[in-house]
């Protein structure tokens, strides 16, 4: 099992992302944190891994609270010894799309932004302070292809500020990387391509989506988009010693949507 023994943070284990990830680090062997702004739900994803025989735990925990953050990092620490991964799956409003900047009010344009640095700071900061104690740990950060639209797409997408929020959080993995690569800590990136399981498909917004997945799938050269399950297996991947070489990358799980190395 590629992650056998591992000690994993999840923020966001109650949404569909963070969830599927959850799952799969728990196929892998991980021992698990969940956290979560909505207990209850973190609670679902951490009971159906434990009747599965897996080990997790769940806590309410708002990770734009750096106090919060901290404090359940250091709880992990104080019941299991150590942390070894910690993942950000928190949404960072991609709901706020689909209007032009000039269109649109400020503060939905800096809500994804703002959220998406803040969440992915603080909770790499409150691991990244025990991982450098014990000089070791990874870091996963989660991106979209929204960091690096082509300009047809750009035209095509109004996605407002998820793509520059995907962009900033890309920055920071690099940053974060290079400051922490000494004391023996990994960061990487998950960049996917639109994950169309997670989309509506109400009768009133159906058409729209099925003309925008269309869209996207053909911009893809395997001919279709990421799936929660490729994201999630990707996070192991990332997050396990065979990827021990990898650090300050943008691990690319866009299907083929972008192809520029990273």
């Amino acid at each position: 099992m590629l992650l056998e023994n591992k000690i994993a943070i999840i923020h966001g284990a109650g949404g569909q992302l963070g969830g599927a990830t959850a799952r799969q680090f728990a196929r892998d062997g991980a021992r698990l944190f969940l956290a979560g702004r909505t207990l209850s739900k973190v609670q679902a994803v951490a009971d159906e891994i434990n009747v599965a025989g897996g080990n997790a735990e769940a806590a309410e925990v708002d990770a734009l609270d750096e106090a919060q953050a901290r404090a359940h990092a250091d709880a992990v620490v104080t019941k299991a010894g150590r942390i070894d991964i910690t993942f950000n799956a928190i949404s960072i409003r991609g709901d706020l799309q689909g209007t032009r900047l000039i269109d649109m009010p400020t503060e939905d344009v800096l809500t994804p932004i703002l959220t998406g640095a803040r969440t992915h700071l603080l909770t790499a900061l409150a691991a990244a302070r025990h991982m450098v104690k014990q000089r070791s740990g990874v870091i996963l950060t989660l991106s979209s292809t929204g960091a690096h639209l082509s300009g047809r797409d750009q035209m095509k997408h109004s996605t407002g500020g998820f793509g520059v929020a995907c962009s900033t959080i890309e920055a920071l993995s690099r940053t974060l990387a290079a400051e922490l690569g000494p004391h023996g800590i990994r960061v990487v990136c998950l960049r996917s391509e639109a994950i169309t399981e997670l989309w509506p498909m109400d009768s009133e917004h159906a058409e729209m989506f099925r003309d925008f997945k269309t869209y996207m799938t053909a911009g893809t050269i395997l001919g279709r988009t990421t799936s929660l399950a490729e994201l999630a297996n990707g996070a192991a991947l990332a997050a396990s010693d065979r990827s021990s070489a990898i650090s300050g990358a943008i691990l690319n799980l866009t299907c083929g949507s972008v192809m520029d190395g990273d």
